[in-house]
């Protein structure tokens, strides 16, 4: 059988000296920046640093160096030493980290710096007063995976079929930065048509400067917001993903952000409800994307990678991208924010996952339920609901995040109406697609459909029709396959041409005139082949295209609206 011992990605194979150096926060950039990704000193089970490890990649990767699972709660000990540069603080000095897998506790020389709970947010400590000329920073992290409180994913122990290889540990970068005593913490955008509202967290006073199509635009704010008037505003789509970069500058700070106009609503059309874009029936053709890669799990070679993907699914024709359970580290949505792709985000899922209440039922037909008395630890409920919140504060600075998703097939499903309220309540500008596939229960902004196993053939509803799960057909690529033995798919092809043939087929018979019947969105199963799952466009280790370019944009161009 052959694992991802062997199979690594061309990315990961060039991969030399010291990993993912590019500035991690992309809509907070300040010229201050020290990188700590690279050789740790690394054990497992006590804190006797017996190895190395690289960092950010997760110890199960191969990437890492390390390329080992361990028992559910196995502590992970890492240890770094370091210099900063010369002239590097400046006053106060912030240490970051992007992402833990799930209780990460870190100390700097000795001084507790604090913990944090959950495997998907960044963190940071205040490490001024802690700093000495040569530094020792050491960080301890435990992952309870099997107790299902915290969101997890498709993260499993026992992995096989749609469950993957688990992650724990830090991946993803760690880095410093140096600010003064007064600085700017956050930077959020308020987008109303052609008018947009800067809120700055941290500063009181200052200048803003936009660069816009017609010159740069300078304008003095007070009282930590300011409102811009934009002409001519130039719009975010796919199609042309303009961003106004902007720099911020306050009398002992300065940072560069951007922002981006996009308008999202359902209007009717030719007596159906449709997802507009900017005023317009627009057509969100997508895939699902899980963000697993061969030889990094979490974590890929590089957030090159990211551009890869998302051009790669460009090529073929796409303009939308579900990232499925996971949330990414932020340079991949600068890279949908700049290269023009939609993204549907999923929330993570937590609680424990029931075949027969999750998969057998639905398959029965089975999808009404009330939902309320559905995981009903108050402890599982509460780390959702916190993990939601987070995701959305991350997120909603992105303009390609334009729909998210609450709860999919009924994974740690709960008292739906209640969080599509809440979220409705964080975010009025985006869809909302709360029972993704199964368990419609309270209230959605569309009618969200996974079918599998029978032809696509739509309800009559009012609101706006979302396939959010099809295809999944499987073609295995000799010498590009996780497991040789085990296949996992939906229809199984032993032949590209027949592949493609039978893809080709499925869009034009199926979801072409589902279109014309009020299909507004269709993402299929999926970008990427990922572990036993070899249903994707593209191999795992993404050397091989399975789909046909030509075709798939001969597709692309049916489902578009021509008005």
């Amino acid at each position: 059988m052959q694992t991802h011992n062997e199979l690594m990605t061309q990315a990961g194979r060039e991969l030399q000296g010291r990993p993912w150096q590019e500035y991690p926060r992309p809509t907070l950039r300040r010229d201050s920046y020290f990188n700590l990704n690279g050789e740790w000193e690394f054990s497992a089970g006590s804190e006797a640093y017996d190895r190395t490890i690289r960092v950010p990649f997760p110890p199960e990767s191969l990437l890492s160096g390390i390329h080992e699972t361990y028992p559910d709660g196995t502590l992970l000990c890492y240890r770094r030493r370091f210099r900063l540069p010369e002239g590097f603080v400046r006053g106060r000095v912030l240490l970051h980290f992007g992402a833990a897998d799930q209780v990460a506790e870190a100390a700097l020389n000795g001084v507790h710096l604090g913990t944090h709970t959950g495997g998907y947010a960044p963190f940071s400590f205040d490490v001024t007063g802690a700093l000495r000329e040569e530094n020792v920073l050491t960080v301890r992290v435990t992952d309870e995976l099997d107790r299902h409180i915290l969101p997890y994913g498709k993260q499993k122990h026992e992995r096989g079929g749609m469950w993957y290889t688990p992650v724990s540990g830090l991946w993803q970068t760690v880095w410093m930065e140096s600010v003064p005593e007064e600085y700017i913490r956050a930077v959020r955008p308020e987008i109303s048509e052609n008018r947009v509202t800067l809120h700055i967290e941290g500063a009181r006073r200052g200048t803003v400067h936009v660069k816009t199509p017609q010159g740069v635009l300078t304008q003095v704010f007070s009282g930590g917001q300011v409102l811009l008037e934009l002409p001519a505003p130039r719009l975010w789509s796919p199609e042309d993903p303009y961003l106004y970069e902007t720099e911020i500058e306050t009398a002992q700070d300065r940072v560069q952000t951007y922002f981006a106009l996009r308008t999202l609503d359902v209007r009717e059309a030719d007596g159906l409800p449709r997802l507009c874009l900017n005023g317009r029936p627009y057509f969100f053709h997508g895939v699902l994307d899980q963000g697993y890669w061969s030889d990094g799990l979490f974590t890929p070679a590089s957030p090159a990678c990211f551009d890869e993907d998302i051009l790669a699914m460009k090529h073929l024709g796409f303009n939308t991208l579900r990232k499925h359970i996971k949330v990414e580290p932020e340079l991949f949505y600068y890279a949908c924010d700049r290269l023009g792709m939609v993204v549907f985000q999923d929330m993570v899922n937590n609680g424990a996952y029931s075949f027969f209440m999750d998969t057998a039922l639905p398959t029965l037909g089975i999808r009404r339920w009330n939902d309320r008395r559905m995981h009903r630890d108050p402890a599982t409920r509460r780390a959702f609901t916190e993990a939601m919140e987070e995701t959305v504060r991350r997120l909603e600075k992105h303009p390609c995040v334009c729909c998210w998703t609450i709860f999919n097939e009924g994974w740690g499903q709960f008292d739906s109406q209640a969080q599509f309220e809440r979220l409705r309540a964080l975010d009025d500008s985006r869809f909302i697609d709360t029972t993704s596939g199964w368990f419609r229960c309270g209230q959605s902004d569309v009618e969200s459909l996974h079918v599998y196993f029978k032809p696509v053939r739509l309800p009559k509803r009012e609101k706006p029709l979302v396939l959010s799960e099809f295809g999944g057909y499987s073609y295995k690529p000799e010498g590009h396959v996780f497991n040789t033995e085990k296949t996992y798919g939906y229809r199984y092809f032993k032949e590209q041409p027949a592949f493609m043939d039978a893809l080709e087929r499925l869009y034009l018979d199926e979801i072409v005139p589902a279109r014309e019947k009020g299909l507004c969105a269709a993402i299929y199963t999926q970008l990427s082949d990922v572990e036993d799952e070899t249903n994707g466009l593209v191999s795992y280790d993404r050397a091989v295209c399975k789909a046909d370019e030509a075709r798939m944009c001969a597709i692309a161009e049916k489902l578009k609206f021509s008005y």
